[in-house]
């Protein structure tokens, strides 16, 4: 295959079809971000009064956390609890020329506008190059000087990181270094005293990288940009790397990065009940929204998750302390006893359709929580040795999901039967990431088959197509109940792959359907189930849609666009059931003749 599966994403995220399913109530796509609803002195200390909490929620100090946010009235699954614009926002290197450095949508049909001066960075229209001028005059001067000393054509952009607080300082000093904006930023969680010192290097080549993105050749030049001392400019690195949320497409493809002080005020759980979205709705740029994943009472703390939770606890606390500097706390790293986390589960070697804690060297002997069945040495000793090849095999397919995504696919297909095989759950850890990785490797294969090969009816490349497609609706539906069992309903992850199947079956279904061909039906009659099976996972892929990205903008764009896809594909059923119930009446009356 010839296509890289990476461009695959950027040709979905361009499908816009008509709707021609009926909208919830109530919805609204243009609602404006959140203003403030504190006054002054409401807010904790070290909070600016001008940050824009919204009214249905209060900041305040916890003694464990530091400072939150805490709900002010009770709130249901798929509300909006905070919808604003990010400070600062940066597209990673790869995307810069796919997508607008102003409203970071995909390209238009018609392409992007190369600014003239850097040949770096691209816009839609001259009107989005007319907004982000103001910032990108002194950054398009930097990144013409770092490109004239660049060692290789390959470093020849610096990093989302260096270009990120290259735009803080920038614009602080645009709007005054004593202004509400710059207080805001200054306000922002640091942990200089207390860095992890594994991050010592990347502090130190961040700044050394941030000097010379500025073309400063003294220390007393960083006090232009408020920075008194090099202390203070760990400090601004410390609070980009602690406070820097992904942006994202609706998809969750990482795109760039992006800094907003209200919602870094939202503390971390790995069992969250609120989720951070970009819901990408048309014109809306970058908006960041806050969303309810379950019903939160008045007085509880909003929490999100910094991190992927669906790795173990070990692996989650060991990240959150390198990357966030705390351990945490939450109910799923701190049970003991019978609790139990599905990501380290086993299934019971009784078959008793219970469960055991994944064995390990110090404690080898498990017991199944349902019939009290225990693992015989051999049996922990072959555990041990799937856990280890599948944590090897999961980082190299990681490694290799850009670079070589076809030899990637062979080693999830070897490994994730294997995983399998020695009793690992749908929920445990490594096997659902590996099983994740495998399910978007074959999604893409099959998309890339269908957009590059016109696939027959009969024949080896049916065969091929049909194969690959059943293979990841099993992937799929493994997932989804490994998924289903750890992440709350809404999650983004979670919703992310009850879509992909909702997705991949009209891509074989639908492919050839013509919207000019009356009532006649297109679906070939042997794809009528995967069809009718697909319209029933895309509903629930909305119902998940309309929890993360929120019921009052119909689930963002991927949820409109699964709602278009409902519609499409159940028109489609309707005309082959309406086709097949003539051609039985048909049957009927040449019998009676």
């Amino acid at each position: 295959m010839s296509n890289s599966f990476s461009s695959l994403h950027a040709m979905r995220e361009a499908k816009n079809a008509k709707s021609f399913v009926k909208e919830t109530s109530g919805s609204s796509s243009d609602l404006p971000p959140d203003g403030p609803s504190q006054t002054p002195g409401e807010a904790p200390t070290g909070v600016p009064s001008s940050v824009p909490i919204p009214p249905r929620l209060e900041a305040y100090t916890d003694q464990k956390s530091g400072r939150a946010l805490r709900s002010r009235s009770h709130q249901k699954p798929g509300d909006v609890l905070i919808k604003t614009n990010p400070h600062i926002v940066v597209l990673s290197t790869a995307y810069l020329d796919t997508h607008c450095s102003s409203c970071f949508a995909p390209a238009p049909q018609a392409g992007l506008k190369r600014c003239t001066q850097c040949r770096v960075i691209y816009y839609c229209d001259p009107k989005c190059q007319s907004q982000d001028w103001a910032l990108h005059k002194s950054e398009c001067t930097a990144l013409q000087a770092w490109a004239a000393t660049a060692p290789s054509e390959d470093l020849s952009i610096p990093s989302d990181a260096v270009r990120s607080l290259g735009r803080i300082l920038w614009r602080k000093q645009k709007r005054g270094i004593d202004s509400d904006w710059a207080k805001e930023i200054d306000s922002m969680q640091s942990h200089r005293a207390s860095l992890h010192p594994s991050t010592y290097e990347l502090h130190a080549h961040l700044s050394y990288s941030l000097v010379r993105y500025l073309s400063l050749s003294s220390p007393d030049q960083l006090k232009l940009f408020g920075l008194e001392s090099t202390g203070d400019l760990v400090d601004l690195i410390s609070r980009f790397t602690t406070n820097t949320f992904t942006l994202t497409t609706p998809t969750l493809t990482p795109i760039g990065s992006s800094i907003s002080p209200l919602i870094a005020l939202i503390n971390h759980s790995c069992i969250p009940n609120a989720a951070v979205v970009f819901p990408g709705k048309p014109a809306s740029g970058s908006v960041m929204q806050v969303t309810a994943l379950r019903e939160i009472l008045p007085g509880e703390e909003i929490v999100t998750s910094y991190i992927d939770t669906t790795v173990s606890r070990l692996q989650r606390r060991k990240i959150l302390q390198e990357t966030y500097n705390f351990t945490c706390e939450c109910n799923l790293c701190t049970a003991e006893g019978d609790a139990q986390d599905l990501r380290e589960a086993i299934w019971c070697p009784k078959s008793c359709g219970g469960t055991c804690l994944m064995p390990t060297q110090d404690s080898p002997s498990v017991v199944c929580t349902r019939c009290d069945g225990t693992l015989e040495p051999s049996q922990s000793e072959a555990v041990l040795d799937a856990l280890r090849l599948g944590r090897e095999g999961l980082e190299k397919a990681t490694t290799l999901q850009t670079s070589d995504p076809q030899k990637a696919l062979k080693l999830t297909t070897h490994l994730t039967p294997f995983l399998l095989s020695a009793g690992l759950t749908p929920a445990s850890h490594p096997l659902l990431a590996l099983s994740r990785l495998h399910q978007s490797f074959l999604i893409d294969s099959l998309s890339l088959l269908v957009t590059t090969k016109s696939i027959p009816k009969e024949g080896n490349g049916a065969k091929e197509a049909q194969d690959i497609l059943d293979e990841a609706i099993r992937t799929a539906v493994r997932n989804v109940a490994g998924l289903e069992g750890i992440l709350p309903m809404g999650h983004p992850i979670r919703e992310l792959h009850v879509r992909k199947p909702g997705v991949s079956w009209p891509w074989m279904s639908s492919q050839n359907i013509n919207p000019k061909r009356g009532t006649e039906c297109s679906i070939p009659a042997q794809r009528v189930s995967e069809a009718t099976t697909g319209v029933g996972c895309s509903h629930k892929a909305r119902d998940e849609l309309l929890v993360g990205f929120g019921k009052v903008n119909e689930g963002g764009n991927a949820g409109r666009e699964v709602r278009d896809q409902i519609a499409k594909l159940e028109r489609e059923l309707k005309y082959w059931n309406m086709g097949a119930r003539a051609a039985l009446a048909d049957i009927q009356q040449a019998h009676m003749n």
